[in-house]
């Protein structure tokens, strides 16, 4: 009985993002899988791409770090990208 760690990855970066912006409706995660990575996409509302980036990019990197801290777990490589 195996937990599908990625779909868990999928699941925290929209719990983050959903706290973090105004309109947490209109987050949408999206994740493109390859073999040995995978593509997260994380889409917000207009006005809250700049929280979600947060100062000189702060924020979105700290994202980021958790993310590859959480996927060493499972030896995948998981990318975030925003999607405007």
């Amino acid at each position: 009985m195996g937990f599908n760690y990625s779909y868990k990855m999928k699941d925290l970066i929209a719990y983050i993002a959903k706290a973090l912006v105004d309109k947490p409706e209109e987050v949408v995660v999206t994740e493109i899988e390859a073999e040995q990575i995978s593509v997260i996409e994380l889409r917000v509302a207009k006005e809250d791409l700049g929280k979600v980036i947060g100062k000189q990019g702060r924020t979105v990197q700290a994202i980021r770090t958790i993310l590859s801290g959480a996927s060493k777990k499972i030896n995948k490589r998981s990318v975030l990208e925003l999607i405007e």
